[in-house]
Protein backbone atom coordinates (compact mmCIF):
# COMPACT_ATOMS: atom_id res chain seq x y z
CA UNK A 1 0.00 0.00 0.00
CA UNK A 2 1.24 3.50 -0.83
CA UNK A 3 2.60 5.36 2.19
CA UNK A 4 1.64 8.94 3.05
CA UNK A 5 5.22 9.59 4.22
CA UNK A 6 6.60 9.10 0.71
CA UNK A 7 3.86 11.24 -0.83
CA UNK A 8 4.50 14.07 1.61
CA UNK A 9 8.26 13.96 1.14
CA UNK A 10 7.86 14.07 -2.64
CA UNK A 11 5.54 17.08 -2.36
CA UNK A 12 7.88 18.93 0.02
CA UNK A 13 10.91 18.41 -2.22
CA UNK A 14 8.96 19.46 -5.32
CA UNK A 15 7.50 22.63 -3.82
CA UNK A 16 8.97 24.49 -0.82
CA UNK A 17 5.54 26.04 -0.21
CA UNK A 18 3.69 22.72 -0.10
CA UNK A 19 1.29 22.38 2.81
CA UNK A 20 2.34 18.78 3.48
CA UNK A 21 3.46 18.03 7.03
CA UNK A 22 4.80 14.74 8.42
CA UNK A 23 3.39 13.43 11.71
CA UNK A 24 4.89 10.60 13.71
CA UNK A 25 3.69 8.77 16.80
CA UNK A 26 6.84 7.99 18.80
CA UNK A 27 6.09 4.76 20.64
CA UNK A 28 9.76 3.90 21.23
CA UNK A 29 9.90 4.90 24.90
CA UNK A 30 10.82 1.37 26.00
CA UNK A 31 14.29 2.15 24.63
CA UNK A 32 14.59 4.84 27.31
CA UNK A 33 12.29 4.58 30.32
CA UNK A 34 11.96 0.91 31.17
CA UNK A 35 8.87 0.16 33.30
CA UNK A 36 7.52 3.70 32.88
CA UNK A 37 7.64 3.57 29.08
CA UNK A 38 4.00 2.52 28.48
CA UNK A 39 2.82 5.45 30.60
CA UNK A 40 0.45 5.81 33.53
CA UNK A 41 -2.60 3.65 33.20
CA UNK A 42 -5.99 5.28 33.77
CA UNK A 43 -7.40 1.76 33.46
CA UNK A 44 -5.69 0.71 36.70
CA UNK A 45 -7.18 1.84 40.01
CA UNK A 46 -3.73 1.87 41.61
CA UNK A 47 -2.49 4.39 39.06
CA UNK A 48 0.39 2.14 38.01
CA UNK A 49 1.99 1.84 34.62
CA UNK A 50 0.38 0.20 31.62
CA UNK A 51 1.74 -3.15 30.56
CA UNK A 52 3.74 -3.55 27.37
CA UNK A 53 0.77 -5.39 25.85
CA UNK A 54 -1.48 -2.41 26.58
CA UNK A 55 1.14 -0.07 25.10
CA UNK A 56 1.19 -2.14 21.92
CA UNK A 57 -2.61 -2.19 21.76
CA UNK A 58 -2.53 1.61 21.58
CA UNK A 59 0.04 1.34 18.79
CA UNK A 60 -2.28 -0.96 16.84
CA UNK A 61 -5.23 1.38 17.40
CA UNK A 62 -3.27 4.39 16.14
CA UNK A 63 -2.05 2.47 13.08
CA UNK A 64 -5.63 1.51 12.22
CA UNK A 65 -6.68 5.15 12.55
CA UNK A 66 -4.18 5.99 9.79
CA UNK A 67 -3.65 9.68 10.54
CA UNK A 68 0.04 9.60 11.46
CA UNK A 69 2.59 9.06 8.71
CA UNK A 70 5.11 7.16 10.84
CA UNK A 71 4.83 4.77 13.77
CA UNK A 72 8.17 4.73 15.60
CA UNK A 73 8.82 1.62 17.72
CA UNK A 74 11.54 -0.42 19.35
CA UNK A 75 12.74 -3.40 17.32
CA UNK A 76 11.11 -5.79 19.79
CA UNK A 77 7.71 -4.13 19.27
CA UNK A 78 8.21 -3.90 15.51
CA UNK A 79 8.91 -7.63 15.45
CA UNK A 80 5.41 -8.31 16.75
CA UNK A 81 3.44 -5.67 14.87
CA UNK A 82 5.35 -5.26 11.60
CA UNK A 83 7.07 -8.59 10.99
CA UNK A 84 4.69 -11.09 12.60
CA UNK A 85 1.27 -9.43 12.35
CA UNK A 86 2.03 -7.59 9.08
CA UNK A 87 -0.16 -4.65 10.14
CA UNK A 88 1.63 -2.17 7.91
CA UNK A 89 0.98 -4.21 4.76
CA UNK A 90 -2.58 -2.87 4.78
CA UNK A 91 -1.82 0.60 6.15
CA UNK A 92 -0.69 3.96 4.77
CA UNK A 93 1.46 4.36 7.91
CA UNK A 94 5.21 3.70 7.60
CA UNK A 95 6.84 1.62 10.35
CA UNK A 96 10.12 2.84 11.82
CA UNK A 97 12.44 1.66 14.58
CA UNK A 98 14.71 3.52 16.97
CA UNK A 99 18.03 2.60 15.44
CA UNK A 100 20.25 3.62 18.36
CA UNK A 101 20.01 4.43 22.04
CA UNK A 102 22.62 6.93 23.20
CA UNK A 103 23.43 7.06 26.91
CA UNK A 104 21.49 10.28 27.50
CA UNK A 105 18.22 8.35 27.09
CA UNK A 106 19.11 5.63 29.61
CA UNK A 107 16.48 6.88 32.07
CA UNK A 108 16.34 4.20 34.76
CA UNK A 109 15.00 4.96 38.23
CA UNK A 110 17.93 6.03 40.39
CA UNK A 111 20.28 6.29 37.40
CA UNK A 112 22.64 9.20 36.77
CA UNK A 113 23.40 8.44 33.11
CA UNK A 114 21.53 11.45 31.66
CA UNK A 115 23.65 13.77 33.82
CA UNK A 116 26.83 12.74 32.01
CA UNK A 117 27.89 13.70 28.49
CA UNK A 118 26.09 11.49 25.99
CA UNK A 119 27.92 8.50 24.54
CA UNK A 120 26.91 6.76 21.30
CA UNK A 121 25.50 3.26 21.55
CA UNK A 122 23.34 1.05 19.34
CA UNK A 123 21.34 -1.92 20.61
CA UNK A 124 19.19 -2.38 17.51
CA UNK A 125 20.39 -4.32 14.48
CA UNK A 126 19.26 -3.34 11.00
CA UNK A 127 19.03 -7.06 10.17
CA UNK A 128 16.57 -7.57 13.02
CA UNK A 129 14.42 -4.67 11.81
CA UNK A 130 14.33 -5.93 8.24
CA UNK A 131 14.37 -9.70 8.71
CA UNK A 132 13.81 -10.51 12.38
CA UNK A 133 17.17 -12.26 12.57
CA UNK A 134 20.76 -12.01 11.39
CA UNK A 135 20.15 -12.01 7.67
CA UNK A 136 21.42 -14.26 4.92
CA UNK A 137 20.74 -14.27 1.19
CA UNK A 138 17.26 -15.70 1.73
CA UNK A 139 16.00 -12.60 3.57
CA UNK A 140 13.72 -10.27 1.64
CA UNK A 141 14.71 -7.00 3.30
CA UNK A 142 11.84 -5.11 1.69
CA UNK A 143 9.28 -7.03 3.78
CA UNK A 144 10.55 -5.73 7.10
CA UNK A 145 11.04 -2.28 8.61
CA UNK A 146 13.23 -0.11 6.41
CA UNK A 147 13.22 3.19 8.26
CA UNK A 148 14.91 4.13 11.50
CA UNK A 149 15.51 7.07 13.77
CA UNK A 150 19.21 7.66 14.42
CA UNK A 151 20.03 10.03 17.27
CA UNK A 152 23.09 12.17 17.94
CA UNK A 153 23.85 14.35 20.95
CA UNK A 154 26.80 16.71 20.67
CA UNK A 155 28.65 17.75 23.84
CA UNK A 156 30.91 20.55 22.54
CA UNK A 157 33.99 18.40 23.11
CA UNK A 158 36.24 17.25 20.29
CA UNK A 159 36.88 13.73 21.61
CA UNK A 160 33.26 13.02 22.55
CA UNK A 161 31.80 14.49 19.38
CA UNK A 162 34.41 12.80 17.20
CA UNK A 163 33.14 9.47 18.52
CA UNK A 164 29.54 10.55 17.87
CA UNK A 165 30.34 11.34 14.24
CA UNK A 166 32.44 8.22 13.64
CA UNK A 167 29.63 6.03 14.98
CA UNK A 168 27.06 7.84 12.84
CA UNK A 169 29.25 7.32 9.75
CA UNK A 170 29.48 3.58 10.46
CA UNK A 171 25.70 3.42 10.74
CA UNK A 172 25.19 5.31 7.47
CA UNK A 173 27.51 2.98 5.58
CA UNK A 174 25.67 -0.12 6.81
CA UNK A 175 22.23 1.44 6.30
CA UNK A 176 22.93 2.48 2.72
CA UNK A 177 24.32 -0.96 1.87
CA UNK A 178 21.17 -2.65 3.24
CA UNK A 179 18.60 -0.25 1.77
CA UNK A 180 17.66 1.13 5.18
CA UNK A 181 16.53 4.78 5.31
CA UNK A 182 16.84 6.96 8.39
CA UNK A 183 15.84 10.29 9.83
CA UNK A 184 18.23 12.12 12.10
CA UNK A 185 17.43 13.25 15.64
CA UNK A 186 19.67 15.96 17.06
CA UNK A 187 19.25 16.38 20.81
CA UNK A 188 20.47 19.48 22.59
CA UNK A 189 23.60 18.83 24.69
CA UNK A 190 22.40 17.11 27.85
CA UNK A 191 25.68 17.68 29.74
CA UNK A 192 28.05 19.73 27.57
CA UNK A 193 31.71 19.25 28.41
CA UNK A 194 32.30 22.87 27.45
CA UNK A 195 29.27 24.96 28.42
CA UNK A 196 27.21 26.69 25.75
CA UNK A 197 25.17 29.81 26.61
CA UNK A 198 21.45 29.08 26.22
CA UNK A 199 21.03 31.71 23.51
CA UNK A 200 23.70 29.98 21.41
CA UNK A 201 22.20 26.48 21.49
CA UNK A 202 20.04 27.12 18.41
CA UNK A 203 22.89 28.31 16.17
CA UNK A 204 25.21 25.63 17.62
CA UNK A 205 22.78 22.90 16.55
CA UNK A 206 22.10 24.46 13.14
CA UNK A 207 25.79 24.78 12.34
CA UNK A 208 26.53 21.20 13.36
CA UNK A 209 23.64 19.87 11.26
CA UNK A 210 24.93 21.69 8.19
CA UNK A 211 28.54 20.66 8.84
CA UNK A 212 27.72 17.03 9.61
CA UNK A 213 25.66 16.48 6.46
CA UNK A 214 27.75 18.52 4.01
CA UNK A 215 29.96 15.52 3.27
CA UNK A 216 27.09 13.05 2.80
CA UNK A 217 25.71 12.25 -0.66
CA UNK A 218 21.98 11.83 -1.23
CA UNK A 219 21.79 8.02 -0.78
CA UNK A 220 23.20 8.30 2.75
CA UNK A 221 21.43 11.44 3.94
CA UNK A 222 18.55 11.45 6.44
CA UNK A 223 15.12 11.87 4.87
CA UNK A 224 14.25 14.52 7.48
CA UNK A 225 15.43 15.94 10.80
CA UNK A 226 14.06 15.82 14.33
CA UNK A 227 15.21 18.45 16.82
CA UNK A 228 14.21 20.82 19.59
CA UNK A 229 12.25 23.84 18.41
CA UNK A 230 14.47 26.77 19.40
CA UNK A 231 12.13 29.46 18.17
CA UNK A 232 11.29 31.23 14.90
CA UNK A 233 14.75 32.67 14.20
CA UNK A 234 16.65 29.40 14.20
CA UNK A 235 13.92 27.36 12.51
CA UNK A 236 13.70 29.91 9.70
CA UNK A 237 17.48 29.91 9.38
CA UNK A 238 17.67 26.12 9.03
CA UNK A 239 14.66 25.86 6.70
CA UNK A 240 16.08 28.63 4.52
CA UNK A 241 19.55 27.10 4.34
CA UNK A 242 18.57 23.94 2.46
CA UNK A 243 14.90 23.11 1.94
CA UNK A 244 15.79 19.49 1.20
CA UNK A 245 16.89 18.98 4.81
CA UNK A 246 13.18 18.89 5.84
CA UNK A 247 13.47 20.11 9.45
CA UNK A 248 11.19 18.59 12.06
CA UNK A 249 10.58 19.01 15.78
CA UNK A 250 10.32 16.71 18.78
CA UNK A 251 7.29 17.05 21.00
CA UNK A 252 9.08 16.77 24.33
CA UNK A 253 7.56 15.94 27.68
CA UNK A 254 3.91 16.11 28.58
CA UNK A 255 2.38 19.49 29.29
CA UNK A 256 -0.93 21.15 28.61
CA UNK A 257 -2.85 20.35 25.46
CA UNK A 258 -2.25 23.92 24.33
CA UNK A 259 1.50 23.40 24.71
CA UNK A 260 1.42 20.58 22.17
CA UNK A 261 -0.98 22.19 19.72
CA UNK A 262 0.74 25.58 19.80
CA UNK A 263 4.17 23.99 19.39
CA UNK A 264 3.12 22.24 16.20
CA UNK A 265 1.45 25.31 14.73
CA UNK A 266 4.33 27.66 15.56
CA UNK A 267 7.02 25.31 14.29
CA UNK A 268 5.20 24.78 10.99
CA UNK A 269 4.67 28.51 10.60
CA UNK A 270 8.43 29.10 10.66
CA UNK A 271 9.53 26.25 8.44
CA UNK A 272 9.21 22.88 10.20
CA UNK A 273 7.80 20.13 8.01
CA UNK A 274 7.64 17.26 10.49
CA UNK A 275 6.79 16.62 14.14
CA UNK A 276 7.20 13.57 16.35
CA UNK A 277 5.02 13.37 19.44
CA UNK A 278 5.64 10.59 21.93
CA UNK A 279 4.79 11.32 25.54
CA UNK A 280 2.26 13.98 24.58
CA UNK A 281 0.23 11.44 22.59
CA UNK A 282 0.81 8.57 24.99
CA UNK A 283 -0.23 10.58 28.05
CA UNK A 284 -3.26 12.22 26.44
CA UNK A 285 -6.75 11.41 27.67
CA UNK A 286 -7.84 9.84 24.37
CA UNK A 287 -5.09 9.14 21.87
CA UNK A 288 -7.18 8.89 18.67
CA UNK A 289 -8.84 12.26 19.33
CA UNK A 290 -5.54 13.90 20.26
CA UNK A 291 -3.96 12.60 17.05
CA UNK A 292 -6.93 13.77 15.00
CA UNK A 293 -6.39 17.33 16.20
CA UNK A 294 -2.65 17.12 15.54
CA UNK A 295 -3.50 16.10 11.97
CA UNK A 296 -5.93 18.97 11.52
CA UNK A 297 -3.38 21.41 12.95
CA UNK A 298 -0.68 20.05 10.64
CA UNK A 299 -3.00 20.44 7.67
CA UNK A 300 -3.91 24.01 8.65
CA UNK A 301 -7.59 23.21 9.17
CA UNK A 302 -7.84 24.49 12.74
CA UNK A 303 -6.04 26.90 15.06
CA UNK A 304 -4.48 25.74 18.36
CA UNK A 305 -6.93 27.69 20.50
CA UNK A 306 -9.94 26.24 18.70
CA UNK A 307 -8.45 22.77 18.83
CA UNK A 308 -8.06 22.73 22.62
CA UNK A 309 -11.68 23.74 23.11
CA UNK A 310 -12.97 21.20 20.63
CA UNK A 311 -10.78 18.46 22.13
CA UNK A 312 -12.33 19.11 25.54
CA UNK A 313 -15.75 18.94 23.91
CA UNK A 314 -14.91 15.52 22.50
CA UNK A 315 -13.68 14.29 25.89
CA UNK A 316 -16.93 15.44 27.44
CA UNK A 317 -18.89 13.58 24.77
CA UNK A 318 -16.88 10.43 25.42
CA UNK A 319 -17.38 10.70 29.17
CA UNK A 320 -13.62 11.04 29.77
CA UNK A 321 -12.43 13.32 32.56
CA UNK A 322 -9.70 15.67 31.28
CA UNK A 323 -6.38 15.86 33.11
CA UNK A 324 -6.96 19.60 33.57
CA UNK A 325 -9.98 21.90 33.42
CA UNK A 326 -10.29 23.79 30.13
CA UNK A 327 -8.98 27.10 31.46
CA UNK A 328 -5.83 25.46 32.81
CA UNK A 329 -5.37 23.38 29.68
CA UNK A 330 -5.39 26.57 27.59
CA UNK A 331 -2.27 27.84 29.34
CA UNK A 332 1.20 27.78 27.81
CA UNK A 333 3.68 26.23 30.21
CA UNK A 334 7.41 25.57 30.21
CA UNK A 335 8.20 22.37 28.34
CA UNK A 336 11.38 20.35 28.86
CA UNK A 337 12.44 18.58 25.68
CA UNK A 338 15.13 16.10 26.73
CA UNK A 339 14.48 12.52 27.88
CA UNK A 340 16.36 12.98 31.13
CA UNK A 341 14.31 15.98 32.24
CA UNK A 342 16.91 18.67 31.59
CA UNK A 343 17.77 20.76 28.57
CA UNK A 344 16.69 23.83 26.69
CA UNK A 345 13.03 24.70 26.85
CA UNK A 346 10.88 25.10 23.79
CA UNK A 347 10.65 28.70 22.58
CA UNK A 348 7.04 29.72 22.07
CA UNK A 349 5.26 33.08 22.21
CA UNK A 350 4.24 33.95 25.76
CA UNK A 351 0.83 35.27 24.76
CA UNK A 352 -1.89 32.64 24.82
CA UNK A 353 -5.65 32.50 25.36
CA UNK A 354 -5.10 31.41 28.93
CA UNK A 355 -1.99 33.56 29.22
CA UNK A 356 0.57 33.11 31.97
CA UNK A 357 -0.41 35.04 35.03
CA UNK A 358 1.66 36.15 38.01
CA UNK A 359 -1.25 35.15 40.22
CA UNK A 360 -1.29 31.65 38.75
CA UNK A 361 -4.90 32.11 37.61
CA UNK A 362 -5.62 31.70 33.90
CA UNK A 363 -7.76 34.21 32.07
CA UNK A 364 -11.30 33.27 31.31
CA UNK A 365 -11.69 31.22 28.14
CA UNK A 366 -14.65 30.37 26.00
CA UNK A 367 -16.44 27.06 26.11
CA UNK A 368 -16.68 24.94 22.97
CA UNK A 369 -19.05 26.34 20.40
CA UNK A 370 -22.31 24.61 19.65
CA UNK A 371 -22.07 22.45 16.53
CA UNK A 372 -23.56 24.12 13.49
CA UNK A 373 -23.12 23.36 9.82
CA UNK A 374 -21.07 26.05 8.08
CA UNK A 375 -22.00 27.21 4.58
CA UNK A 376 -18.36 28.06 3.71
CA UNK A 377 -17.60 25.43 1.09
CA UNK A 378 -15.47 25.15 -2.03
CA UNK A 379 -16.99 24.40 -5.47
CA UNK A 380 -16.22 20.70 -4.98
CA UNK A 381 -18.26 20.67 -1.78
CA UNK A 382 -15.27 20.49 0.55
CA UNK A 383 -15.14 22.91 3.52
CA UNK A 384 -13.37 26.21 2.87
CA UNK A 385 -11.63 26.84 6.19
CA UNK A 386 -10.17 30.14 4.99
CA UNK A 387 -13.68 31.61 4.79
CA UNK A 388 -14.88 30.23 8.12
CA UNK A 389 -14.84 32.16 11.35
CA UNK A 390 -13.04 30.54 14.31
CA UNK A 391 -16.42 29.59 15.77
CA UNK A 392 -17.49 27.96 12.50
CA UNK A 393 -14.26 25.97 12.24
CA UNK A 394 -14.62 24.86 15.84
CA UNK A 395 -18.21 23.75 15.28
CA UNK A 396 -17.28 21.94 12.07
CA UNK A 397 -14.54 19.90 13.70
CA UNK A 398 -16.73 19.23 16.73
CA UNK A 399 -19.34 17.71 14.44
CA UNK A 400 -16.78 15.56 12.65
CA UNK A 401 -15.45 14.18 15.90
CA UNK A 402 -18.93 13.54 17.24
CA UNK A 403 -19.55 11.36 14.19
CA UNK A 404 -16.24 9.53 14.66
CA UNK A 405 -16.37 8.87 18.38
CA UNK A 406 -20.03 9.33 19.25
CA UNK A 407 -21.88 12.12 21.03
Amino acid sequence: MDKTLDKRLAAIHADPNANDFILADAKDADMAFGMAAPGKSPEHVDGGFRSLDEYRDHIRENIRQGLVDIMLMSVSTAEFIALNERMFDRSTVTPAIRANDTSDIWVARGAAYPKEASRPFRTALIDHAQCGQIADESCDRTRGVNLGLYSVTFSNDVDTDHQVLETYKEFRVEAEAKGFRHFLEIFDPNAPVNPIPPHKIGPFINDLIARTLAGVASPGRPIFLKMVYHGPKWMEELAGYDRHLVPGILGGSSGTTYDAFKLLAEAKKYGARAALFGRRINNSEHQPSFIQFLRWLADGEVEPEEAVKAYHGVLQGLGIKPHRPLQQDMMLTTSVTSYGGSGVTTSLPSASPGARSTTGKPKKTETPASPAQSTATKPDGQPDFAKMTPAERLAYHQQRLDKMFGD
